[in-house]
């Protein structure tokens, strides 16, 4: 699925739009270069699990910022800094992807061999000047489920494209 916002204020809509649909236990991979919308995405999706937007911050030098505030947790990893997948899996990592919270990933590409074989994938890129290219895909029957409710979504149909 293709889906184009025009502004911030459209990608921070679609994470919204995306939380409604996601359930504990749920993996969100990001991936896109630097300043593509990754951190706003997910400041969208804490938003509408009601974790305040303001908290969310890239976690890149930190690499993961837990929010336990809204009605599911939200743990925020940014792996930019981590290209070594032995780095990686020293972060116990599992203990978050599979745990009773969402997992956002931006950078998600590092995870090399340890990417969850279920996952949603979503990946930003920069069209004119404030417009975005979001390509979502699903790996694994709960994520193509959930694909499925998000296309079928009004809030979607109106920029979405295949």
């Amino acid at each position: 699925m293709k889906v184009i916002t025009e502004s911030a204020r459209e990608t921070l809509r679609l994470g919204a739009f995306l939380s409604k649909h996601l359930r504990p236990g749920d993996i969100i991979c990001l991936k896109g270069n630097l300043g593509s919308g990754k951190t706003t995405l997910t400041k969208g999706i804490a938003g509408g699990l009601g974790v305040d937007r303001v908290k969310v911050t890239s976690p890149s030098f930190i690499i993961m910022r837990q929010h336990l505030e809204g009605r599911v947790p939200l743990f925020h990893f940014d792996l930019y800094r981590l290209k070594e997948v032995g780095h990686i899996a020293a972060l116990g990592y599992e203990g978050y992807f599979y745990a009773e919270g969402i997992s956002v990933i931006e950078w998600a590409q590092n995870l090399d061999c340890l990417m969850p074989k279920e996952h949603l994938m979503i990946e930003l890129s920069y069209g004119s000047k404030d417009k975005r290219i979001i390509r979502i895909t699903a790996a694994g029957i709960r994520y193509k489920e959930l694909l499925r409710e998000m296309k079928a979504g009004s809030v979607m149909r109106k920029r979405e494209s295949e």
